[in-house]
């Protein structure tokens, strides 16, 4: 068993995975597939222009009146790169679109006496071949870029910009130093990814068990601890590498939700968001579950229902408990009540405000539950699994008339009356986004903002390019992903598991619908992910927990990669995107030790000196960016690798800090297979949570 375990593990050390997924265009959907290529814009394949989109580009290119073939062609080009499928890249998305895409131009950081090639400075090659032609409604007018001053009115470049230098500031930019740029053929992008991270250094700041972690919206050091029971707590984070623990008041938390929560091994309290102005407003919402049976707020509509063809009096007793006999609800609270200013207060009242959503479960099981807050748009994100039963037996997850195996997207800033929620069938007190893929659509519920997942655990906006939303999905027999979402988006689930079609272990468990559902438009493949067999074979348990996009400053080498984990196995792995903007993703198995001074020792695996996390159950993020590990073995922070003589070229190791011992290769090998013996003795505890099964 030890040896079979070690192997699988081995194999993940020295074998990177390599993943590609769509990226997406300036509307936030992710490109489609053409079934024939464009007449004008000539894109195959995937892209960004369908045909309408592309005869549209060849109305507006007509409408220029363009002289010069030489000219012309050039700028043709600029206008189908509308249709390339890294055109958010490009151009920017929804409101911040550029009128001309980044043009790749190397002119600022390459000398005169040093040879340059035309895709490199395209740029200058369109204000060379161009600046003296005749553009009618001409892209590159300075007014659209934000100049002012400038008559709008004429259309030759020589009139509109000063110069080659004044032209290409605005619309240039190089590959060595932005992410993408267009070169006049095809997408430029940095080429020169740094090798990966050498090993994440941990320590153990707080000894309980959460389930999810808010930073406190006011910019302090603060964070927000839940439970699964119900209570929320308001905690310090202290200086990294400061000695100190996590400050808080186990017996006095923020708030205490318990009476109110159904807690069991499915079911509790899933997740938590504060309102971005919560500083000034005291809004915050919280995601959990209640018995129909105990509670009378306990009353929303089945999800098994007749708009999406389920009947529940049909669906069998699913452990012991009737269909919607337990529901997931949003409900938002307020810190007002303790405080006149709510960035002040330290407890919040237990009484609802108003129940943002009630739906009933027609399993127990894959409900999801997270919710967060879109950064740029301030909408309320909602992941919610497809409901449970193996394979996803009624469809519910490519159903969108049905709010299962979805994420949804609801305006909470805008309650609606009572009397709009019923016109609107809406399942409670908030509003549709006007910009919802499916707001318009009779066929599909206007919350959907991306469908076919079966139970998506922890998802996150990377904050340094906040239109690229990571969610885990959790797998049911063979593999667990990592998916990039996008608007619209269908990543596949139940015809799909991961990138391969879904081949039910038990097919007489699966709905024939599902067998027969052959027909999914354009599916999403994950950009990360990892098979059963290679995390835990012998177990024969795996779940993915979805966690962040580095950003902290702690560990440089790990900057901007996305850190990921599996419950089960203690596992964690670095996600790298290269090159970056490109959707091409390899993910390497990431050793991990704790810091010799880390304020609370670690534990270890048994007849090791390396440390042993327990299960991890979630991610947290803080104001810092530093990034946190939420395990069954207390809470851990990412911190600086000479913490454990991690190499790291990037650091700069001051005279303070102390290197500790880290792990030699023989040393983590031990650990690896050592690591199957660990993994049995704790199962029976993990299978009770139950974030797999």
């Amino acid at each position: 068993m030890e040896t079979t375990f070690m192997v699988s593990f081995l194999l993940l050390l020295f074998l990177p995975i390599t993943s590609f997924a769509f990226p997406l265009c300036t509307n936030s959907i992710a490109p489609v597939t053409l079934k024939a290529p464009l007449a004008f814009c000539s894109y195959n394949g995937s892209s960004c222009c369908d045909a309408t989109d592309d005869a549209n580009l060849q109305k507006k290119f007509q409408s220029m009146n363009i002289s010069d073939s030489a000219c012309g062609s050039l700028v043709k080009a600029i206008l189908c790169t509308k249709c390339n499928p890294f055109s958010a890249e490009l151009f920017g998305v929804e409101s911040n679109i550029r009128t001309v895409p980044l043009l790749c131009n190397s002119t600022a950081s390459v000398s005169s006496t040093q040879s340059k090639d035309a895709a490199s400075n395209f740029c200058a090659q369109v204000w060379d071949t161009c600046k003296g032609i005749s553009i009618r409604n001409s892209p590159f007018a300075p007014s659209l870029q934000g100049s002012t001053g400038v008559p709008v009115s004429s259309s030759k470049l020589i009139d509109l910009w000063q110069s080659n230098s004044d032209f290409c500031e605005s619309f240039g930019g190089s590959s060595d130093d932005t992410s993408v740029c267009f070169d006049g053929n095809s997408v430029s992008f940095n080429t020169t990814p740094d090798s990966p991270p050498k090993g994440v250094c941990l320590e153990r700041i707080h000894n309980g068990s959460y389930i999810s972690m808010s930073a406190h919206p006011d910019g302090s050091n603060r964070v927000f601890l839940s439970n699964q029971a119900g209570m929320i707590w308001l905690a310090t984070v202290p200086g990294e590498g400061s000695g100190k623990t996590l400050e808080f008041d186990e017996l006095n938390p923020f708030v205490d939700l318990t009476d109110e929560i159904h807690f069991d091994t499915q079911f509790g309290l899933m997740g938590m968001a504060f309102h971005p102005n919560f500083a000034t407003n005291g809004r915050f919402f919280v995601s959990f579950n209640c018995d129909r049976t105990q509670s009378t707020s306990c009353s929303g509509r089945c999800a098994c229902n007749s708009d999406v063809g389920c009947d529940p009096s049909k669906l069998p007793p699913d452990n012991g408990a009737q269909p919607c006999q337990y529901q997931s609800v949003i409900a938002e609270f307020s810190a007002n009540s303790s405080s006149s200013t709510p960035s002040t207060a330290t407890t919040a009242s237990p009484l609802e405000v108003r129940r943002i959503l009630t739906m009933g479960l027609p399993f127990t099981s894959h409900h999801g539950g997270q919710i967060l807050f879109g950064p740029k748009d301030g909408y309320l994100y909602f992941m919610m699994g497809d409901g449970g039963g193996k394979g996803d037996p009624l469809n519910f997850s490519q159903n969108k008339k049905s709010l299962l195996g979805k994420i949804l997207r609801l305006d909470i800033n805008n309650i609606p009356t009572s009397q709009e929620i019923t016109d609107l069938s809406l399942w409670g007190n908030y509003s549709i986004p006007e910009d919802n893929p499916f707001s318009d659509d009779s066929e599909a519920q206007a919350e959907i903002w991306a469908y076919g997942l079966r139970n998506p655990w922890r998802c996150s906006f990377d904050s340094g390019r906040p239109f690229y939303f990571y969610c885990a999905d959790t797998g049911e027999d063979t593999y667990e992903e990592i998916d990039l979402i996008s608007k619209g988006g269908n990543y596949g689930w139940p015809v799909y598991e991961g990138p391969n079609r879904f081949q039910p272990i038990q097919t007489s468990e699966v709905n024939t619908t599902i067998a027969n559902s052959t027909n999914i438009t354009n599916p999403i493949s994950p950009v990360m992910g990892y098979t059963h067999a290679m995390v835990n074979k012998d177990i024969g348990s795996a779940s993915v927990i979805g966690g962040y996009a580095y950003r902290s400053m702690e560990d440089p080498c790990m900057f901007g990669r996305y850190l990921y984990a599996d419950l089960y196995a203690g596992a964690m792995w670095a996600g790298t995107e290269s090159p970056e903007s490109s959707g091409n993703y390899t993910s390497t198995l990431l050793p991990f030790s704790c810091a010799k001074d880390s304020p609370i020792p670690c534990d270890s695996v048994a007849g090791s000196s390396l440390p042993s996390l327990g299960y991890i159950f979630s991610f947290g993020e803080d104001n810092r960016k530093d990034v946190f590990i939420l395990t069954s073995k207390g809470v851990y922070r990412v911190v600086r690798p000479s913490r454990c003589n991690y190499a790291c070229a990037k650091e700069k190791i001051t005279n303070d800090v102390v290197p500790a011992p880290g792990p030699s290769s023989d040393a983590q090998l031990d650990r690896l297979g050592r690591m199957s013996t660990f993994l049995s003795a704790i199962f029976l505890f993990a299978v009770g949570f139950g974030f797999a099964v």
